[in-house]
């Protein structure tokens, strides 16, 4: 709403959704030591998760304002014991008004060299992602289009995924950052707030 586009909550399919429905295929009903927000934790616990730190059978890792290095330590020796690795998204940076803050990617760098361990990224641009949004929301990728303001993941998922993309320059990528890639958005724009809706 803050960008001037009404969605209704029943129609915004987020990491955090997508990442708990793939644990659920892989293991229902199992157990998780979780690093992010509500909305993960949310998330798993309607997927039939438990969310603990005895014996879990997944790490998972979310974007969070609280990062802090107890929680990471946990991590750090729950998946030396077994535990498997997952994370949302492997972005290493966002974007804020002051600039650049370090996001799920940078921290599951951390983790990974801790422990040796690779975490499975479940959101973009793992084309899962997309194939779980639209399940979701029950479209089709005829009718979808993926707007973003990554060329690394926003864009190069919607590709993956066969979808029409935007990249928005009001984010991480620049219009200078186009050249550094193989692929191409279909369309480029200032912001969100150029989109015409039909």
């Amino acid at each position: 709403q803050n960008m001037g586009i009404k969605v209704p909550a029943k129609r915004i399919f987020t990491s955090s959704m997508a990442t708990a429905k793939f644990l659920c295929s892989q293991h229902s009903e199992g157990k998780a030591f979780i690093i992010g927000e509500n909305g993960l934790k949310q998330a798993l616990y309607e997927e039939g998760y438990i969310i603990t730190d005895a014996n879990p059978d997944y790490v998972v890792l979310g974007e969070t304002f609280s990062y802090d290095i107890d929680k990471i330590t946990k991590a750090i020796r729950l998946i030396s014991d077994g535990a498997l690795f997952v994370a949302t998204n492997p972005d290493n940076v966002g974007r804020e008004k002051e600039g650049l803050v370090p996001a799920c990617g940078a921290l599951a760098a951390l983790i990974k060299e801790a422990t040796g361990k690779e975490p499975f990224f479940v959101g973009k641009p793992n084309p899962l992602m997309m194939r779980f949004a639209m399940n979701f929301l029950g479209i089709h990728s005829s009718k979808t289009v993926m707007i973003g303001d990554r060329m690394d993941t926003d864009v190069i998922s919607g590709i993956e995924a066969g979808l029409e993309t935007i990249l928005v320059l009001s984010g991480v990528s620049t219009i200078d950052d186009i050249a550094d890639y193989p692929y191409r958005p279909t369309h480029i724009l200032k912001s969100i707030a150029e989109l015409e809706l039909e």
